[in-house]
C-alpha cells in the first residue's frame, strides 16, 4: 500500500545499506495512531495522559502529533486540513507531498479501538531508546574518564537517570472507577481486623499515640518537628526499631512477602552516625546509659545485655543511611533501590533541613525546603509507605512564654504544614522547667518550682497539631532521658493531662 512505501522511504536506509544497528522504533504503529486520531479526534485522549510527541520516532509523525494535540485542545477539530496549515507546504515525504501524506494516513487508518495498544507500543519503544541513551553514555562517559566526574559520580548520574526512566516510565495512571475505590478500603479494613491492635495502619509500638492516629497510614507525610533538645530524633528512632522488631512478613499469591505486622524501615540519618543511631537503640533496650557505653564505663553483667542485644537487633530489618546533605533525588532513588531489594514499608528522615534540593543551587531556602516536602510526599505515594520527617522548628518558640509548638511556628519552612497529613510536635516542659531552677535554694520560688519540676519530670508531650484522617491533641508520654525512651505511661493518673 502507498502509506506502507512512506514508511520505507521514512526509515531512509534499506536493509542491505545498513552498517549499524537501528534504534527500536515501529513507524506502521505511529501511522497507525496518527490516522486514528485524524479520523477520530477521541483517540488523542486515551493516549495524551501517558504520550508526548517526543516519544514518537520519525520527526514528521511528532510535529503532526504534536500539531494536532494542539488543535485538539482548543476544542477545534483536527484533521488533514486543519493541521496541513501548519506543516511545512514544501516538505516531501517520499514521493507524496505533506498534504498526501495526511490524507493517506487517515484513508489507511482502520479503526480508533487500538490507539491506545499502538500508543503504549510506541512508548514502550522510545523508553528501550532512551535506556540504549543512558547505556552508551555509560560506556562513553567512562571511556573519556573526565575529571569533573569521578566513577562514583557516574554511578549516581546513572542511577538517577534510571531511576527517573522507571519513575516517569509508567502509563498506568488516571481515573480510577468508584468501586475500585470501594473495594480498596473494604480491604484496608480487613487487613486492620487481622492486625495487631487492630490499627489500619502501621503501629508506632506506642499504645497511647496509635490509638490517636491508628497507626502510621500509607502514603502519608508526618512531619514530626519540635525544638532541639525535645527529643524529636530520640522518638523518631523509638519508632523505627518499634516497627523492624515488631516485623512478620506472610507469603502473597503472587509468591512476594509482604509486612503482616510491623515493618522494614529505612532510616535516613543526615545528622548522626549509624554507630550513634545504633548506641541510642542499644541503650534503650538494654537500659544501659548512652554516656556509659560510649565513655566504657560498664560492667560485666551490662556488658552482657550488650552483646545479646545486639545479637538480637542483626536480625531487625532496620536499614540506615548515613550521607549527609543527601538530595531530594538521591533520597527518592536509594529508597526505591531499597525497596526492590530488601522491601520497604516505613521511611524515616532525620531532618528535613540537613536535605538539599534537586538543583545545583538554590538562592531560595524556602522554596528549596518546598521542593524538598512536596518530593517526600510524592515519593510517600509512588512507594505506598509512610514517611516520618523530621523537622526543626523557627526560634519563635524560644520567645514566647508559652513554649508550646504551634503550626505557625512551621510557617517559615515553606510548605512543610501544607504538605503534611499530619504533623506531630515533640514538647518536654520539663527541659524549660529544669533550665528555670532558681540559683538559691532558700529563694521562696524554689518549694513552687520544686513542686512543679516533679510534676512534670519524666514526662513527654506529643502533640497532634494537624491530622487529615483523625482527631488533633496531645497525648502524654513518659520518656527517660537517660536511655532516650519514649514509652506509654503506667500510671492512668496521669490521663488528667491529655486532652479530648
Amino acid at each position: 500500500m502507498m502509506i506502507n512505501d512512506a514508511a520505507r522511504k521514512i526509515a531512509a536506509v534499506a536493509p542491505s545499506e545498513q552498517h549499524y544497528r537501528e534504534a527500536p522504533n515501529n513507524i506502521e504503529a505511529e501511522q497507525a495512531l496518527l490516522g486514528a486520531i485524524l479520523m477520530n479526534n477521541d483517540a488523542y485522549y486515551r493516549v495524551s495522559d501517558f504520550l508526548k510527541p517526543i516519544h514518537l520516532y520519525e520527526p514528521l509523525h511528532r510535529k503532526i502529533f504534536e500539531v494536532a494535540g494542539d488543535i485538539i485542545r482548543m476544542g477545534k477539530i483536527a484533521n488533514p486540513v486543519t493541521i496541513k496549515t501548519f506543516l511545512k507546504a514544501d516538505e516531501k515525504v517520499g514521493d507524496m507531498t505533506v498534504s498526501q501524506y495526511l490524507a493517506s494516513l487517515v484513508s489507511n487508518a482502520v479503526t480508533v479501538i487500538n490507539a491506545e495498544d499502538y500508543g503504549r507500543a510506541i512508548y514502550d519503544l522510545a523508553l528501550r531508546r532512551a535506556l540504549i541513551t543512558i547505556g552508551e553514555d555509560v560506556v562513553n562517559i567512562a571511556y573519556d574518564a573526565p575529571l569533573d566526574m569521578p566513577p562514583q559520580s557516574q554511578i549516581e548520574d546513572t542511577e538517577r537517570r534510571l531511576f527517573e526512566l522507571a519513575e516517569n516510565g509508567r502509563y498506568d495512571g488516571g481515573f480510577q472507577a468508584f468501586n475500585d475505590a470501594v473495594a480498596l478500603a473494604i480491604d484496608m479494613a480487613a487487613v486492620a481486623k487481622e492486625r495487631d491492635g487492630g490499627l489500619s495502619g502501621i503501629s508506632t509500638g506506642i499504645h497511647s499515640l496509635d490509638s490517636k492516629m491508628g497507626g502510621l497510614q500509607r502514603s502519608d507525610l508526618i512531619v514530626l518537628a519540635g525544638r532541639p533538645g525535645m527529643g524529636k530524633t530520640s522518638l523518631a528512632t523509638n519508632i523505627a526499631y518499634n516497627i523492624a522488631a515488631s516485623y512478620e512478613s506472610e507469603v502473597q499469591s503472587d509468591g512476594s512477602m509482604k509486612a503482616k505486622n510491623g515493618g522494614v524501615v529505612g532510616f535516613y540519618s543526615l545528622e548522626m552516625s549509624s554507630e550513634q543511631l545504633a548506641t541510642r537503640i542499644i541503650s534503650e533496650q538494654t537500659e544501659v546509659s548512652s554516656s556509659k557505653i560510649r565513655r566504657g564505663d560498664i560492667n560485666d553483667a551490662d556488658f552482657e545485655k550488650l552483646v545479646a542485644c545486639s545479637r538480637m537487633m542483626q536480625k531487625v530489618p532496620l536499614y540506615i543511611d548515613q550521607t549527609g546533605g543527601i538530595s531530594i533525588a538521591q533520597l527518592s532513588a536509594r529508597a526505591r533501590r531499597l525497596k526492590r531489594q530488601r522491601g520497604l514499608d516505613v521511611l524515616v528522615v532525620d531532618y528535613i533541613q540537613l536535605m538539599t534540593g534537586s538543583g545545583k543551587s538554590s538562592d531560595n531556602r524556602v522554596q528549596e525546603i518546598t521542593q524538598i516536602t512536596t518530593g517526600l510526599k510524592a515519593l510517600g505515594k509512588e512507594l505506598n509507605v509512610p514517611i516520618i520527617a523530621l523537622s526543626q522548628l523557627s526560634r519563635q518558640v524560644e520567645s514566647r512564654d508559652d513554649k508550646r509548638p504551634q503550626l505557625s511556628d512551621l510557617r517559615e519552612s515553606g510548605s512543610i504544614e501544607q504538605d503534611a497529613d499530619v504533623v506531630l510536635f515533640v514538647f518536654r516542659e520539663e527541659y524549660y522547667v529544669k533550665n528555670s531552677e532558681p540559683r538559691d535554694i532558700h529563694d521562696p520560688k524554689y518549694p513552687e518550682w520544686e513542686a512543679l519540676f516533679d510534676k512534670v519530670k519524666g514526662t513527654a508531650d506529643v502533640i497532634i497539631a494537624k491530622q487529615r484522617h483523625g482527631p488533633t491533641g496531645t497525648v502524654k508520654l513518659a520518656f527517660q532521658a537517660e536511655f532516650t525512651r519514649f514509652a506509654d505511661l503506667a500510671d492512668p493518673s496521669f490521663t488528667q493531662y491529655e486532652e479530648h
